[in-house]
């Protein structure tokens, strides 16, 4: 339903089914191994260059958003991608490492173990490029989650406090609220605080 009130709004929205999702073939779903973010992002990239090319979409006012995996995905964009992206992340891994010891049979079948495979979790994480985060990004997270905990927010919130990027973040957090939200005033508040975050920088 948002991404059609986005349509009514004026916005082109493309909604993908990039590599790492079913469907389409075992070489599809296994192709993010050893690293998240790798060519999933790769596909949300050729998406945006085919909209720009395809349907007029301004370059300079491309927006993206999602939440838990597409939360880790849209904070991918953010910071890997500045110069193309501003995103809305909730809920979003942003250290696998974190993810690994909150449920280590999802995260180990996809990058090993961190102590084993370090560069993986570091190069599939968006907290390692904080520092390039040159564009807005919105952070949402229910403090009671207890799939992606918390945490993840909170340490790239802190990181980007301590890079100065203070001027490139907004950030909301619901203090009663699991991983997927249940009570109707924060599903409201969440998909305003969107909505007005792409009407102010998208527009």
């Amino acid at each position: 339903m948002f991404n059609e009130m986005l349509v009514e709004k004026g916005y082109v929205v493309l909604d993908i089914d990039y590599r790492g999702s079913a469907g389409y073939g075992r070489d599809w779903r296994t192709d993010v191994y050893d690293f998240l973010g790798g060519k999933d992002y790769d596909d949300h990239i050729d998406a945006i260059d085919f909209m720009v090319k395809n349907y007029a979409v301004n370059p300079a006012k491309v927006g993206a958003y999602g939440g838990s995996y597409g939360g880790f995905m849209a904070a991918m964009l953010a910071t890997r991608a500045p110069d193309k992206i501003a995103a809305a992340a909730l809920r979003p891994v942003m250290d696998w490492k974190n993810y690994f010891a909150a449920n280590p049979g999802y995260t180990a079948q996809r990058l090993g173990f961190p102590d084993k495979n370090p560069e993986a979790y570091k190069r599939s994480s968006p907290i390692t490029y904080a520092d390039k985060l040159e564009r807005p990004l919105l952070i949402l997270h229910g403090m009671s989650d207890d799939n992606v905990h918390v945490q993840d927010s909170v340490q790239m919130i802190e990181k980007l406090i301590r890079l100065g990027k203070t001027k490139y973040f907004e950030a909301m957090l619901y203090p009663s609220e699991n991983h997927g939200f249940v009570r109707p005033e924060s599903w409201t508040d969440e998909y305003e605080r969107i909505f007005a975050f792409f009407e102010k920088h998208l527009k």
